[in-house]
Order: structure tokens, then sequence, then C-alpha cells
């Protein structure tokens, strides 16, 4: 094994955004959580919702961002010679069926 490759890892205090620290060992200077044992609901048993900066409102908008931009995509060409000219670029399927075939 080589030797020095290792990073150095020291003892920190992790600290939780509910006011909770904990030590532990990490080759950072410091660590903040969201969420620790302390103030989880399934280790607390409180029925609350966690919703870390509205992930479900980050997800919403990338979709629609997302059909939007589907909806704006060029159409294919179904011009077939750029296809016989070689300037159409081949899927992963397709070069693997020629590898087969060429076997």
């Amino acid at each position: 094994m080589k030797a020095n490759i290792h990073p150095t890892t020291h003892t920190i205090t992790a600290q939780c955004v509910c006011g909770n620290t904990f030590q532990t060992i990490s080759t950072q200077d410091s660590i903040q959580v969201d969420i620790c044992a302390a103030c989880h609901p399934f280790f607390t048993g409180d029925m609350r919702f966690v919703d870390r900066e509205g992930r479900v409102d980050r997800f919403r908008k990338q979709m629609e961002r997302a059909q939007k931009l589907a909806g704006k995509k060029p159409a294919k060409k179904s011009d077939d010679s750029s296809a016989a000219a070689g300037n159409d670029p081949k899927s992963y399927k397709d070069v693997l069926e020629e590898q087969k075939q060429a076997l």
C-alpha cells in the first residue's frame, strides 16, 4: 500500500440547525447539518413536515422548465440523405448492434 496518501483526520464538533452539537471525526474543519438525531421526526416522534429550502417547489419549477424546453425543440429532419452521408450521430444501441454483427 502507498504511504501518506490518506488525508489527515481530526476530532471536530458538528452543529445542527436546531442547536445540538456532537463530536465526530472528519477531514473537514467544521460541519453544519440540517437534521440530527435530536430533531429528526423519526427519532423524536413528532409528525412534522421537513422541507428544506422548498425542495418540492424547486422540483416543480424544474419540471415546468423542462416541459417548456421540450416544446421548443426543433423537429427532427426526415431527410435520409444526412444519415446516408454519415452526418447523423449513431446511438449507443446502434453501435453495439454493429459490433455484434461484426463478430
